[in-house]
């Protein structure tokens, strides 16, 4: 009797939540044996947890501060380090009403579509993007118009088209949602031609950028590209970036800048979302900055990444199938891999009787597709693993063509 009385109440956001498609695969990744290349977690053999521990220092210090509430829009000493730490590459020290500290990356990605959608607005994504946005996107009912992606990123020179069309057919195009390095889950950068034209369409149509930034600092090969927000100068650029993959996801910060009165209405709602990010975390993560840790500790997490790439790389060129396409990533943690002719869901089953995991495509298209195409992550599991995993993605592949 309760459940139909519940059934009765939900929201029409409620009665339609559906779970994380990769969160529903974690139940096969368990299995005892299983060589997973599926989630994309950081390495914990690399925490830096003897800094970390120093940085706790900051309680005796300053406990009377960070052990109480604080400002929702963050810890004032840590948002001016970020804010001169990243100077260079944001183009300029941005200002602390410009910024807002927030509880994880997908926290900026909520706030900022509270303050911009209603029901049925649409946001333009990349084809394959990422599934934890479009999640948080969806429970704020909004609807995706998708631009393919190659090698260099987004194909902004599809972009004026679909937009021309998307108007025509009366769509609220709120803003072009754009994850700019080293792409969850193509691995792809969107080179530095490609930004710049696409910071001219943004202007030329008046549709803001969401410049998502996680995997900005794990560059293993090349020069960085310049950040969009550091070449905008119409104040229509909205910039993510995070320490989980940096330091460590369970401090849960992150932050966003943008236009002042943008970042302040984000403020506002995350005021009645979460009052504000913990302060001890926020004063840790300060801290272990302060002390210099952060620049030293990303020359170490920047080459123990490139010798798992190398690796991976390495397994997948001697053991998969001659027509299995990718590119190399150049930084971050993943690989996308097109297999021709298969279907990558059902693969996924004869994988894991292999003791092997990875994500299926269909998980990174809000519109559908994907069937061919899986995500491989080479940060979690062993280099020494990756040989013995790509034999066994082999022989799954070949157990289906059986």
């Amino acid at each position: 009797m309760s459940q139909q009385v519940w059934d009765e109440l939900y929201s029409e956001v409620g009665t339609k939540l559906t779970p994380s498609p990769i969160r529903e695969l974690v139940k096969y990744m368990k299995k005892p044996g299983m060589i997973s290349l599926a989630g994309g977690n950081p390495d914990p053999e690399i925490f830096p947890m003897r800094e970390f521990q120093e940085s706790a220092a900051i309680i005796t210090e300053r406990g009377k501060e960070i052990l109480q509430y604080g400002a929702t829009g963050g810890f004032d000493p840590l948002k001016e380090y970020i804010a001169k730490w990243m100077a260079a590459r944001m183009g300029r020290i941005t200002a602390p009403a410009e910024m807002c500290i927030t509880t994880g990356s997908q926290q900026v990605m909520d706030l900022f579509a509270a303050v911009m959608l209603d029901p049925g607005d649409v946001v333009i994504v990349e084809e394959p993007t990422y599934p934890g946005a479009t999640h948080a996107l969806k429970n704020r009912k909004a609807r995706f118009v998708t631009v393919p992606c190659d090698a260099e990123g987004m194909r902004v020179d599809l972009l004026p088209d679909i937009l021309e069309q998307a108007r025509q057919g009366r769509d609220r195009i709120k803003f072009i949602y754009s994850i700019v390095n080293f792409q969850n889950p193509s691995g792809y950068t969107l080179s530095a031609p490609r930004r710049k034209k696409l910071l001219e369409i943004s202007e030329n149509f008046g549709v803001p950028i969401f410049e998502d930034d996680p995997y900005g600092h794990l560059r293993y090969d090349g020069d960085h590209e310049p950040t969009i927000f550091s070449m905008d100068k119409s104040g229509l650029v909205i910039y993510a970036c995070s320490f989980s993959k940096i330091l460590a996801p369970g401090t849960r910060v992150a932050w966003v800048v943008g236009q002042e009165d943008v970042i302040n209405k984000m403020i506002m709602i995350k005021q009645g979302a979460d009052l504000c990010t913990s302060v001890l975390a926020q004063g840790l993560v300060y801290e272990y900055c302060r002390l210099g840790y952060l620049e030293s500790f990303l020359p170490k997490i920047q080459a123990h990444y490139k010798k798992k790439r190398d690796a991976m790389d390495a397994a997948f060129r001697e053991f998969l199938p001659s027509n299995t396409r990718y590119e190399t990533p150049a930084g971050g943690f993943f690989y996308w891999l097109t297999l021709p002719g298969v279907n990558t869901r059902d693969l996924f089953f004869k994988a894991i009787e292999r003791n092997v995991s990875f994500v299926t495509g269909d998980a990174f298209f809000p519109n559908g597709g994907g069937e061919e195409d899986l995500r491989a992550c080479f940060s979690y599991a062993r280099a020494e693993e990756f040989p013995e995993a790509a034999k066994r993605l082999a022989l799954a592949i070949s157990d289906l063509s059986s």
